[in-house]
This record gives C-alpha cells, sequence and structure tokens, in this order.
C-alpha cells in the first residue's frame, strides 16, 4: 500500500485546528472557573494565566478521532479509502480505547493538581493506576525478555517517567508542548517509514494537537499547559514511544528498541540530572528549582525564548539521529 499521505495531512490540520480554534474557548471556561496560575515565587508573569493548553490539546486529540471513527463506521467510501488504518483500528480497538481513556485520566488528574495541589503520594497512585491500565491492554515494553511481570513492570515505570520528565520540563514558555511536538513528529515519521501506519496518525494528531497550542504559549503565554496539559504530553509520549515496532524481521537489530532514547534524550537527561542534584542537596526530587537545563542557558546569558529554541533544537538533532541509527 502507498503512503495514506492525505489522510495523514487531514489528521494532522484537522487536530491543530480543533486545537488552535478550540483554546479561546477553553481560556474563558478556564477563567470563570477560576482556573489560572497567578503570579508568584519562581514564576515568570506577572498577571493571572488560564491553565487552558492540557484540555485544548486533548480535544484536538479526541475531536478528529471521533469524527474519523464515525466517518469509517458510516460511510464506506471513507473506509475502503482507510483501508489497513481501518483493520487496524479493529484490531486495536482495545488499546486504542485504553490509551484514550489513560489520557482523558491524566488530564483529569493533571488538573486534579492544578486545583488542588495534590501531594506527591495520591498523584502518583493516580499515575501509577492509568500507566497499569495501558500496560493490561497490551500495549507494553518486553525488551526481549519473555517474562509478564518483567514487561508490566518495564511499561509502568518508563510510562511513570515520562509523565514526570514533561512535567519537569514545563518551566518555560513553549518548552514542554515544543518537545512534546518535536517528539511526536520524529515518532510519526518512523513509524510512516516502517508502514505502520496506525502509529504515525497516533503521532501526528498528538504532534498536530500540540502545535495548535504553542501560538497560544510561545514566546509570550495567553495559556499555559498547567499540570493536566504536561501529565498528558508525557503520557502520550511515553504511549507513542511503546506503540512503534522498532525491532522486526526485516530489520533484525536489537539496538533499534533505543530509539525512543534518542528521541526523547532532552527531557530523560533533564530529569535525571535535576534528580541527582536534588538528591544531592538532600531535597525531595519533586520540590522545583531553577537547575533545569533552560534555567542553566538563561543563566548563561540567553533570553528564555532564545534558550527555549536552543533546546528544541537540541531535542531535534539528537531524536533525528534515531534515523541514522
Amino acid at each position: 500500500m502507498n503512503f495514506p499521505f492525505n489522510v495523514f495531512l487531514a489528521a494532522f490540520a484537522s487536530a491543530w485546528a480543533t486545537t488552535f480554534f478550540g483554546l479561546p474557548l477553553w481560556r474563558r471556561w478556564c477563567v470563570r472557573a477560576g482556573l489560572v496560575d497567578d503570579p508568584g515565587h519562581r514564576k515568570i508573569h506577572d498577571s493571572p494565566i488560564p491553565l487552558a493548553g492540557g484540555f485544548a490539546v486533548l480535544t484536538g486529540l479526541l475531536i478528529p478521532l471521533l469524527v474519523a471513527g464515525l466517518a469509517v463506521a458510516f460511510i464506506p467510501k471513507v473506509s475502503a479509502m482507510v483501508g489497513p488504518l481501518a483493520y487496524g483500528f479493529g484490531k486495536r480497538a482495545t488499546q486504542l480505547a485504553a490509551i484514550g481513556f489513560g489520557a482523558i485520566g491524566m488530564t483529569l488528574l493533571g488538573w486534579l493538581d492544578d486545583r488542588h495541589e495534590l501531594k506527591a503520594t495520591p498523584k502518583f497512585v493516580g499515575q501509577l493506576a492509568i500507566a497499569g491500565l495501558v500496560a493490561w491492554s497490551g500495549v507494553r515494553i518486553t525488551l526481549f525478555v519473555p517474562n509478564e511481570i518483567f514487561s508490566y513492570a518495564v511499561t509502568i515505570l518508563w510510562i511513570l517517567t515520562l509523565v514526570n520528565a514533561f512535567n519537569f520540563m514545563d518551566n518555560m514558555n513553549g518548552l514542554c508542548a515544543g518537545l512534546g511536538a518535536i517528539g511526536a513528529w520524529l515518532f510519526a515519521v518512523t513509524a510512516a517509514a516502517d508502514g505502520q501506519y496506525l502509529v504515525a496518525l497516533t503521532a501526528l494528531l498528538t504532534a498536530g494537537s500540540l502545535l495548535g497550542f504553542l501560538p497560544y504559549n510561545f514566546p509570550n503565554a495567553k495559556a499555559f499547559l498547567g499540570d493536566a496539559g504536561s501529565h498528558l504530553i508525557g503520557y502520550l509520549l511515553a504511549v507513542l514511544a511503546i506503540l512503534p515496532h522498532f525491532y522486526t524481521p526485516d530489520r533484525p537489530n536489537r539496538l533499534a528498541v533505543i530509539t525512543p532514547l534518542l528521541v526523547l534524550a532532552v527531557p530523560l537527561c533533564d530529569l535525571a540530572w535535576v534528580v541527582m542534584l536534588r538528591a544531592r542537596m538532600g531535597k525531595p526530587f519533586w520540590i522545583g528549582d531553577t537547575n533545569h537545563l533552560s534555567h542553566r542557558l538563561v543563566r548563561a546569558g540567553l533570553s528564555k525564548p532564545r534558550a527555549v529554541l536552543v533546546i528544541w533544537l537540541l531535542a531535534a538533532a539528537i531524536g533525528s539521529m534515531a534515523f541514522i541509527w
């Protein structure tokens, strides 16, 4: 089958448009509901900013998926056009449902944190439950170890790590969403090149949604992701890293499974660095500070937008090495 370019272009564009044009509605709702980030300690803004990004990105994902699902189900021409994609939807229905519920769950968990500033334990339990749901559905990492308990443990650990890595990276305008869009785009290209069309479609929906949010967040913020958005982005990138088959009979290089580590190297390394630094300082690792890569670049003399651009370029460069690999 030839690459269904028009289908993927429609997915990307519809996700972008849904997020971009839906975000003003979410901004107004957040203002009425009091869901805003007030100025304060370690804040870079001097007026309340609506925490609308997570909800806008979620609708940018779910509404195009809902419309596409209805079109495939009730319009025969559409079903015939997408071909293997429709087959993939049917074959992975349980996994897709779990991923969708997980996305909603992560957004709601982040929303509760934005609203009530959850303590570390209940937030961790919520993340653990959602990661467990995804692993139960069959979306799991194996690493060539034929042991189900090992597979569950590694998958849950991976999802928890990425969720918190992107949560940590949400410290400057555009940084978290931009890194998410770069990662999703790289996973989309990798999956499409291998004929994994359903994975590519999911990744393009994610990239489109995040790029639809960015104009409201970078360089000057009219909306923030909030914990709802950063939780959602970390979750989506963790799942997108699991879904593709990097090792196949046609490509029997086991080291290909490290592709996600290259694509997500920047948030993972930043997480590892700040956790180790806080441990050395005797501080809880979940208490924020200004020792992230972005903060260090600013202290080195870069403006905040330039620091974000440098990190984006670094992430794109390292992630692109996956293709060479």
